[in-house]
C-alpha cells in the first residue's frame, strides 16, 4: 500500500506539472520538472515521499514501522507529508464519513499571497527531509491544486454489487487518478476498467535500489511499467478502497455538501506541525527503518 500511494501521488504530480497527456519514452530527454518529481520518491530518508518518510509518518497514525497500511492510512500519511512539500504546494483533502464538504475544501485550497521573505522566515525543515523541494517559486500564492481522496467501504466482506456502476464511473472522470485498494494481503493501484474487470498496477515486484547519480539525474526505467497492467474481476475487490480525484462530483457512493455539517467539530485546515523528537526516539525509529531495509534486501535475494 505504501508503493501504491506513491504511484497515485506521482501520477497527480505528473498531471500537475507535465499534463495528463504526457507519456514517458525511454532515452528521451525529459523536462526538469520530471526529474524533480522523481527525486521526491527516491528511497532515501531525505526525499519527500520516500518509503522512509511514509513509514515514519505512519507512526503518528498508529502504524508501527513495518506494519501494513490500509487505503485510509496511506491517504492520511500523504496529507501530512504534503504539508512539508513546498515545491508542489498540493492541498490533500481526505473526506470523512463518506462526505465531501466544499466549504472545507475552499478553506484548505485558498492560500493568501505571501512574500518570499516572509515565506522563508516561516519555513522549517522536517528533519531536513524536504530541503530539496524548497524553492521560492513553489511558495503558495492564491489557489492550491487539490488532491481529493475519498476513503470508502463498499460492502462488509465483499463489494456490494449496487456500487459497481458508480465505482466504474469514477474512472471516466477526466480528473480521476484511480483508486487504492486490492484484495486480502495484496494492495493494488487501480487505473481503469474493461467490462466487469478492473485494470491495475501491481507493486509486488522486487527491483534494484535506484539512487541519484553524480550529475543529479536518476536511472528512471524501473519507475515505469515494464509489462502490461493486470486485470481482476471487480467482485474480487476488497470493499475498502480510496478514490483519488482532482474535482469533487456527487456519486451514490458518497455525499457532496456545500457547508460544513453543524454537528461536526470545526474544520481547521491542516498546518505544518513542529516536529520535536528526542535523540533516543530518533535513534529507535532509525534502527527500525534500518531493520525494514534489511528485510527488503533479504526479500530481494
Amino acid at each position: 500500500m505504501l508503493r501504491c500511494g506513491q504511484m497515485m501521488l506521482a501520477q497527480a504530480l505528473i498531471c500537475r506539472h507535465l499534463g495528463r497527456d504526457w507519456q514517458w519514452e525511454r532515452h528521451k530527454k525529459q523536462p526538469e520538472e520530471y526529474h524533480k518529481i522523481l527525486r521526491c520518491f527516491i528511497d532515501r530518508k531525505d526525499c519527500c515521499y520516500s518509503i522512509h518518510q511514509m513509514a515514519q509518518m505512519g507512526v503518528g497514525e498508529g502504524k508501527s514501522i513495518g506494519e501494513w497500511f490500509g487505503p485510509n492510512t496511506v491517504a492520511q500519511v500523504l496529507k501530512k507529508l504534503a504539508l512539508f512539500d513546498e515545491w508542489n504546494s498540493l492541498a490533500v483533502y481526505v473526506s470523512m464519513d463518506n462526505t465531501v464538504v466544499i466549504e472545507d475544501i475552499k478553506k484548505m485550497c485558498w492560500c493568501p499571497p505571501q512574500s518570499s521573505s516572509a515565506a522563508r522566515s516561516s519555513t522549517f525543515s522536517h528533519r531536513s527531509a524536504l530541503s530539496q523541494n524548497k524553492n521560492t517559486a513553489g511558495f503558495c500564492s492564491g489557489w492550491k491544486p487539490l488532491l481529493l481522496i475519498i476513503p470508502l467501504r463498499l460492502g462488509i466482506n465483499h463489494i456490494n454489487p449496487i456500487y459497481i456502476d458508480a465505482f466504474k464511473e469514477c474512472f471516466k472522470m477526466p480528473q480521476s487518478l484511480g483508486a487504492l485498494g486490492g484484495k486480502p494481503n495484496n494492495a493494488y493501484y487501480f487505473i481503469g476498467f474493461l467490462g466487469n474487470e478492473l485494470i491495475y498496477l501491481d507493486p509486488h515486484t522486487t527491483q534494484i535500489f535506484v539512487d541519484l547519480e553524480e550529475n543529479g539525474t536518476v536511472d528512471d526505467q524501473s519507475f515505469h511499467c515494464q509489462q502490461a497492467p493486470h486485470r481482476m474481476k471487480i467482485m474480487n475487490l476488497d470493499p475498502s478502497v480510496a478514490l483519488e480525484i482532482l474535482k469533487q462530483q456527487s456519486l451514490r457512493m458518497f455525499e457532496l455538501v456545500q457547508n460544513h455539517p453543524a454537528h461536526w467539530p470545526p474544520f481547521i485546515p491542516p498546518a505544518k506541525p513542529e516536529v520535536t523528537t528526542s535523540g533516543a526516539e530518533l535513534i529507535e525509529s532509525t534502527d527500525k527503518l534500518l531493520e525494514l531495509e534489511e528485510e527488503f534486501e533479504i526479500l530481494s535475494v
